[in-house]
């Protein structure tokens, strides 16, 4: 463990920042797989589902969870499923 104040205080700030960015994560992987599953079920809400998902990956790469060529491809890749 750290004996400095300083870092201390970065390995607590580490820990909630590593908690946020893994839920944040985990929503995001949440959404993408909920639209995939309406996709493959035929659902009606399958275009809501994909407006939800695109948000969620755009919020992902604003917050620099993900890079921007990992959003792109995503978002593409949903909305080929979304035109099958």
């Amino acid at each position: 463990m750290a004996n400095i104040k300083s870092a201390i205080k970065r390995a607590e700030l580490n820990i909630v920042q590593n908690e946020r960015n893994s839920a944040q994560k985990a929503a995001l992987r949440t959404s993408i797989k909920k639209f995939e599953a309406a996709v493959a079920a035929g659902a009606d809400d399958a275009q809501a589902l994909y407006v939800v998902a695109a948000a969620a990956i755009d919020r992902a790469h604003s917050k620099g969870l993900i890079h921007k060529n990992k959003a792109n491809r995503d978002k593409s890749r949903l909305a080929k499923k979304l035109a099958k």
